[in-house]
């Protein structure tokens, strides 16, 4: 069956549904709706769809869509209900139940007859966190459903009826800012908190702070402050707290309300009012704005257990033998400073007399790597990029490096990018059932990537299989990471269930001391061999004169980072790797600049013989350029130069071997031979067309080998054979 998704954005729900429809066997393609519909109508021509389903859509079908072929809509509202503000209008009546229907898409909006629904209890959060939980899990449910009657011949979908008792819903109007206006003076808190979070995610709720009219998001309850309703009467973690007439609520970030509306991005609330805010308590008075008061400023003692703060975003909680450590960045996002924070409390748990540290993450959003719009507001991008992927960096090295205690990734959200590559940096990856991952980089402006992902990623997955997950960008979900490798267990897709189930199995690992001194000895002895093959710094280091290039070398990172902050959409194609029916090649992984196989000289091959050490870091720069050819072509030219460097090597080297004397030169030369071999039959793969990357890697490993066994025992021998003749 072939089913078409059509979608405003492929991201969130879409991409649940694309990961569910392609792991069950469906055949699925996505068509972006960027406002062109003769362009959305070509792809659907070209698809040629049994079934078109839009799990996100911000804009009308054309009637030649869904007049010709069957169209799903997925609408965030209970029966009956209708509007584009579906969800924010629930929670911000607060709503003690809502749900997700399926519908036939119509002239009139969502008035389509309904093919499944499902409700469910709201819970007290903001719009983008019950979308991403209680949302995307109903309209999987519903999606499986309508899949059921599809090809049942006695299936007849529902009529919209409101005289029955289960439409409750009715049709409301776009929520405008006036809906969403806060008065200070008379909302109370709860009430303040609803209004945020109606509006999070997107548009916010417009403001005004000291004169500066501002988008609120990230609000959290704060329960012990007080002060005068409206006024900012607290700083932390970037954050603002405003009093209300009962309590107060803490603002997490704020997006500056401007002419052009794609010239403003979402940033921590200090971020936005930095030019506002006085200093510190010395220079309120001298301050240009006499009316503002002191603000307190209050520092988040970050080695004390617990969240001290609602809008804390590092915390660590100890359970007996166990360490949870929790890092709830808003969406996702882990800026330079957000890096280091979560690095020192990682730091101070693992001086803990804990056994297992566990990485919680967010609950939403996992992590998606390093911070782009911190970045984009930088003074200078390139500079805040090179520091944010190095702290990054920091934080997963010294995860990796952890040997005397078992860590487990915990991932409850959706994990992107480097954030997806940092989950694979501990021992035990446990993943909740509908997470999504997207293991890649290069859709932000071929990206290459750090945080050790090239030796993180092929040791999960294997050389291969990581070469195609990063180099087609397509999301995957938990179950396929687990068939994959990427993960050790899938558990409960509810959030509360899935911790649970986390914790009963860290205390049991804890509480195995054979299992536990297992798990130690093996991570010790791979860590140590693994260290010894190819140290982390030699993949830090290749992976950050990458990343330099991006930041440093070129505009094309920069100007894709711009487009995604700014959320800027110019109508460009949907892009190939998701819209299978305007694939223009196969896709084949093919060598290209950037590939994951590359390989750099280490000291543990230096032999303190320049002409020796030099003739073999050539090697490694020849394999560098084998796998960066960029046609057939290139490939053979460089096949052959590599064999022609080993072969004359190989020659000058048995030459000396043979008049020293060393008695195992049979040995050395059987080997060389062999690898000579191995170029050979390489360089007729790439004549007849079927040569892969591994090939290459192969030889290279070979060749390290060669070096710090025979290499070396020959040059220790040739060494002591110099000093006898030099000294008689």
């Amino acid at each position: 069956m072939r089913i078409l998704l059509i979608s405003s954005a492929f991201s969130g729900l879409t991409q649940r549904f694309y990961t569910e429809l392609e792991d069950a066997g469906y055949i699925v393609s996505v068509e972006l709706h960027q406002g062109d519909q003769s362009y959305l109508l070509d792809g659907v021509l070209l698809f040629k769809p049994d079934l078109i389903v839009c799990p996100f859509l911000t804009r009308r079908l054309s009637k030649d869509v869904y007049e010709n072929y069957k169209c799903l809509i997925v609408h965030p509202g209970i029966k009956g209900d209708r509007g584009a503000s579906s969800l924010d209008w629930a929670i911000q009546n607060g709503e003690l139940e809502w749900g997700v229907s399926l519908l036939e898409a119509a002239e009139e909006m969502d008035a389509g007859a309904i093919w499944a629904s499902k409700n469910f209890p709201m819970r007290e959060a903001t719009k983008s966190s019950i979308f991403y939980r209680e949302v995307t899990q109903a309209a999987v449910d519903c999606l499986w459903e309508a899949l059921a009657y599809f090809d049942a011949p006695d299936f007849k979908p529902e009529i919209q009826d409101y005289t029955k008792p289960d439409y409750k819903g009715k049709l409301l109007p776009s929520m405008k800012q006036v809906d969403r206006a806060i008065n200070w003076k008379k909302h109370k808190t709860d009430e303040i908190l609803r209004r945020i979070n109606a509006a999070d995610g997107s548009p916010g709720v417009l403001d005004e702070i000291y004169g500066m009219p501002v988008f609120m998001f990230n609000a959290h309850k704060e329960t012990r402050l007080t002060g005068k309703p409206g006024e900012i009467i607290a700083m932390a973690n970037h954050a603002i707290c405003r009093a209300t007439v009962d309590g107060a609520i803490w603002i997490g970030h704020l997006k500056q309300k401007v002419e052009v509306a794609s010239k403003s991005i979402k940033l921590p609330a200090t971020f936005v009012l930095k030019n506002l805010l006085p200093k510190s308590s010395l220079d309120a008075f001298s301050f240009k704005n006499f009316l503002i008061k002191t603000i307190k400023v209050i520092e988040i003692d970050y080695t004390i257990p617990a969240r001290q703060l609602p809008c804390q975003e590092v915390w660590y909680e100890q359970d007996g033998d166990v360490a949870y450590l929790y890092s709830f960045f808003h969406n996702g996002g882990m800026s330079t400073q957000q890096c280091q924070i979560l690095l020192s409390v990682y730091r101070h748990v693992a001086t803990l007399p804990v056994k297992i540290i566990v990485l919680m993450g967010g609950e939403e959003c996992w992590s998606n790597g390093i911070h782009l719009n911190h970045i984009e507001v930088a003074a200078s991008p390139a500079d805040e990029s090179w520091l944010n992927i190095n702290a990054i960096d920091d934080l997963i090295y010294q995860i990796i490096t952890t040997l005397d205690k078992v860590t487990i990734s915990a991932v409850t959200g959706n994990a992107g990018a480097g954030g997806t590559i940092m989950a694979l940096a501990t021992d035990r990856v446990f993943i909740r059932e509908g997470v999504i991952l997207n293991p890649h980089y290069k859709n932000m402006g071929e990206l290459y990537g750090s945080e050790y992902w090239t030796y993180l990623l092929p040791k999960r997955v294997g050389q291969e299989m990581a070469t195609l997950l990063t180099e087609q960008r397509l999301p995957i979900s938990a179950k396929k990471a687990w068939h994959l490798g990427l993960c050790d267990k899938v558990l409960d897709k509810n959030h509360t269930l899935f911790t649970a189930q986390v914790k009963h199995l860290a205390k049991a690992i804890s509480n195995d001391s054979e299992t536990m001194q297992k798990c130690l000895y093996e991570k010790a002895k791979t860590r140590c061999y693994d260290e010894s093959a190819k140290a982390l710094a030699t993949y830090r280091k290749f992976e950050l004169t990458q990343m330099y290039a991006n930041f440093y070398g070129n505009e094309d990172y920069h100007v894709a980072r711009k487009r995604f902050v700014y959320k800027i959409n110019d109508g460009r194609e949907t892009p190939e790797n998701i819209a299978i029916h305007r694939h223009k090649n196969d896709f084949g992984i093919k060598p290209c600049l950037g590939s994951m196989f590359h390989f750099v000289w280490q000291d543990a091959y230096q032999m303190d013989n320049n002409w020796v050490d030099n003739q073999h870091k050539d090697i490694f720069k020849l394999a560098d350029r084998l796998v960066s050819s960029i046609n057939r072509e290139e490939l053979i030219k460089n096949s052959q130069l590599i064999y022609q460097h080993v072969n004359e090597h190989f020659r000058a080297e048995e030459e000396l071997i043979t008049k020293s004397g060393f008695r195992k030169y049979k040995r050395h030369i059987r080997e060389h031979n062999a690898m000579l071999e191995k170029l050979e039959q390489m360089h007729h793969k790439i004549i007849n067309d079927c040569w892969e990357q591994r090939y290459i890697q192969s030889f290279m490993e070979g060749w390290g080998e060669h070096i710090i066994h025979a290499d070396m025992t020959f040059n220790a021998f040739y060494k002591e054979h110099e000093f006898e003749v030099a000294h008689g």
